[in-house]
């Protein structure tokens, strides 16, 4: 055949013939099959074919004239013009040897498929999926074409969305000739999607760029709706290290919500509704992910590079495909990296999935349709329920975008992301919340993007990794965000010497753990309050019969993202360190917490772990950490015990650790050094823990006699006080006389670059630090250490 060649017949090295996509295809098909990865089988037209229909049309020169003086700025022009184009090429003629060529290559898929095969349809660009430009979603895809007339009329197709108006304008921003490039046309026999499920995966956390994690997200149906944003899907991480060890390192599972689905019907591709009890189900099973996964780190392997991979369920044969795989483009080109905060805060108009980690703020301007777009203007945040590639001339002027639906691999994330700017999506109510013109400030520093009413000051600051100091001290950090992790993780640190729990508990459960503990006695209580709290625990863990599961889930999750992104370093964590007032604070707290006139002296740290009152909540926590060492691999775990205030209780906690199969000799665990019994009776404590971790909020608070959240006292709350100070020289001078670590994850070091050096005077092993403050205290630690050794 002079124009089609089969996808085992086509390489990676083809871009020139059969584009981007189709190369890829091709590449994945002959070279990825025998090794258990499946690929639909097709073929595709070439390049050379669509170069053919355009000079037998004579279209060429009237494509010139139409593009020669476009103004792409001007959106009603644009519009117009591009219609004109297509309208033209869907009118012309397909030349008859490509026809005859087509029809053929047809009937040998019906000889391996039967009848009527139903085949997907693929534009490929010469120049698309090229490390330097995504083109994401420029050209159209055509899923469920049966039939040889409806091939041809579908290829045609195909070849007009080379001129659609975000194909124009794309081309013109990034100077490509739109005569440079050409199309070919794949064409594969369709996986059954339709009945199961669809997806994208990316072989990089497509936020921070973290390259040790798989991101597999998807959704019920064919994967289109994905890939606009209208549903928002499924998404699991995977770590690889582990993975590569045989463990099920499934590090995050979160449930979307998945009420629509896009189906077959009698007239071609349409959307329904999802079952309820599908909307709340996981797509696939732990094995799926495993495989995908696994799959996934094979082509990436294959093409020495990140890639962004699409996949699909077949819902009749039960198999699993990979269906199109590209390089990653955008964290592939990032030189530096920027850290973003917040100055100010101001009422929370939405919350949805943060893209990038930027913030900005502007007029919102909310678009429901193509038509409006002419009243965007540059600088403007742009609102809508969801984007799609039509939309991408006011997307690159739009100062930040939220949307009411999409996930992390829809059409609005990767645009937003190659274009640099930050965007909320599926925050459900973006279009309704938001006032049109209203001035509002979109939020995505945090790891959870926030729409706030108001243009609020923001600081951006540059981190240069260029020269890091070698320290002998190490360098630590103290993270609270499962979400910022990943792009924390590239600061270049030791590790995590203080990972606290109380943030997951809040954000990621929120609801207090005994009422999970005794959820069945609840359920039939009589009590009105008590059932609005049954009720809500429900609505909560819906995908959960087991309630106690969702806490020991959701708690693994989050600590498993922090101990990925640092892996293999030490993360160190510190089991929960509510007060009393804090727990009551949660879905169902006011039933187990007691009123305490002075909660921070009262039932927090170590005192709850082995009360009964308390014991099996704190079991839910050993079980987290057991999961996250033990199934998902990550040893790199240690744990903590804060606010042990006596010898015996540190006896008792590790004892009820032990009885919720957390082994005392197999795993590292450290007491927090917060109150002064801690420094008087340091060697009886390091005969029973493997290190300390200084708290130095806390043992000021205490050493002082003063309460840190007084206002009227505030002024006499100093860490560098000399009394502070020597408490912290003989902790550390017991802890060295037995051998144990010491390290620091107060606040103090991070504020005061002289207590960093004082810590260093003392020989501390570690300085846990803020994130913003570990460059500027690592190279005063490695100036300090310097002139400790040069000789006097």
């Amino acid at each position: 055949m002079k124009f089609i060649t089969w996808l085992h017949d086509i390489s990676g090295q083809d871009v020139a013939l059969f584009g981007g996509k189709n190369a890829s295809l091709g590449e994945l098909y002959r070279n990825l099959s025998e090794r258990g990865i499946n690929v639909p089988h097709g073929f595709a037209l070439s390049a050379q074919a669509y170069t053919r229909f355009i000079a037998a049309a004579g279209l060429e020169k009237k494509i010139e004239e139409l593009l020669a003086d476009l103004d792409k700025s001007d959106v009603k022009e644009l519009k117009r013009r591009g219609r004109r184009i297509r309208e033209m090429m869907l009118k012309a003629e397909l030349p008859d040897d490509i026809k005859r060529e087509i029809e053929g290559a047809y009937e040998e898929l019906e000889k391996k498929y039967g009848k009527n095969v139903d085949v997907a349809v693929r534009s490929s660009a010469t120049a698309e999926d090229l490390p330097s430009a995504s083109f994401a979603g420029q050209y159209d895809t055509f899923l469920n074409i049966t039939g040889k007339e409806s091939l041809l009329h579908t290829v045609r197709k195909c070849y007009a969305s080379l001129f659609t108006d975000r194909a124009i304008s794309y081309r013109e921003d990034r100077g490509f000739s739109h005569f440079d490039i050409q199309l070919s046309i794949g064409v594969q026999k369709m996986v059954r999607a339709d009945r199961a499920c669809s997806g994208v995966i990316f072989t990089i956390d497509p936020e921070s760029g973290f390259d040790k994690v798989i991101y597999l997200t998807g959704s019920w149906g064919l994967g289109e709706l994905v890939v606009q944003g209208a549903v928002n899907p499924d998404g699991f991480y995977v770590f690889k290290p582990t993975l590569k060890e045989g463990y099920n390192a499934i590090i995050e599972k979160k449930r979307g919500t998945k009420h629509k689905m896009l189906v077959y019907g009698e007239e071609g591709i349409v959307e329904r509704d999802v079952p309820g009890h599908m909307s709340d189900a996981f797509i696939l099973s732990d094995g799926e992910i495993v495989t995908l996964a696994k799959w996934a780190m094979e082509i990436e392997n294959h093409y020495g590079r990140s890639m962004d991979i699409e996949w699909a369920k077949d819902g009749i044969s039960g198999e699993l495909f990979i269906v199109q795989a590209r390089p990653e483009t955008v964290h592939s080109q990032r030189k530096s990296f920027s850290v973003y905060e917040l100055m100010e805060r101001g009422e929370i108009i939405v919350e949805g999935e943060a893209i990038g980690s930027k913030i900005g703020r502007g007029n919102a301007k909310i678009i429901r349709n193509v038509d409006e777009m002419e009243e965007f203007k540059e600088g403007d945040v742009l609102v809508a329920d969801m984007t799609d590639p039509d939309w991408e001339p006011i997307m690159k002027i739009a100062s930040a975008i939220v949307t009411n639906r999409g996930g992390r691999t829809c059409h609005a994330a990767i645009v937003s992301r190659e274009l640099g700017i930050p965007a909320v999506i599926g925050t459900g109510w973006a279009t309704e919340k938001i006032k049109d013109e209203g001035e509002i400030t979109v939020d995505c520093s945090e790891g959870i993007g926030r729409v706030y009413k108001g243009l609020l000051r923001y600081e951006e600051r540059e981190i240069s990794f260029d020269s890091v100091p070698k320290t002998e001290t190490k360098i630590m950090m103290n993270v609270a965000i499962p979400e910022k992790a990943f792009l924390l993780s590239q600061i270049p640190s030791d590790g995590v010497g203080l990972a606290r729990l109380e943030f997951i508990i809040n954000s990621r459960i929120g609801i207090h753990p005994m009422a999970l503990v005794e959820y069945e006695k609840l359920k039939v209580a009589r009590d009105e309050h008590i059932q609005r709290i049954v009720e809500e625990i429900e609505r909560k863990t819906a995908a959960y019969r087991d309630k106690k599961a969702f806490y020991t889930d959701h708690l693994a999750m989050g600590i498993a993202k922090i101990a990925a992104a640092f892996y293999p370093n030490d993360v160190i964590v510190r089991f929960s360190d509510f007060k009393t007032n804090e727990y009551a604070r949660l879905l169902g707290g006011n039933l187990y917490e007691p009123m305490e006139h002075n909660p921070m002296l009262g039932w927090r740290g170590a005192s709850r772990y082995y009360d009964e009152k308390f014991r099996e909540a704190f079991g839910l926590e050993c079980r987290a950490i057991k999961k996250v060492r033990e199934e998902m691999g990550l040893t790199n775990v240690k744990v903590m015990v804060p606010f042990c205030r006596r010898v015996e209780e540190g006896i008792k906690v590790i004892q009820t650790m032990e009885a919720f199969g957390l082994k005392r000799d197999d795993i590292d665990v450290y007491v927090m050094c917060e109150v002064p019994s801690n420094v008087m009776l340091a060697e009886e404590f390091a005969q029973i823990f493997d290190g300390f971790s200084i708290g130095s909020n806390d043992l000021t608070q205490l050493t002082l006699g003063l309460d840190r959240d007084s206002n009227l006292i505030s002024h006499l709350f100093d860490e560098r006080d000399e009394a502070v100070k020597r408490m912290i020289e003989r902790v550390i001078s017991a802890a060295k006389k037995y051998g144990r670590k010491i390290g620091i994850c107060g606040q103090a070091p991070s504020d005061f670059p002289e207590f960093a050096e004082f810590l260093v005077e003392q020989g501390i092993d570690s300085i846990s630090l803020n994130p913003d403050a570990v460059m500027k205290i690592r190279e005063i630690v490695a100036e300090k250490e310097r002139m400790m050794h040069s000789p006097r």
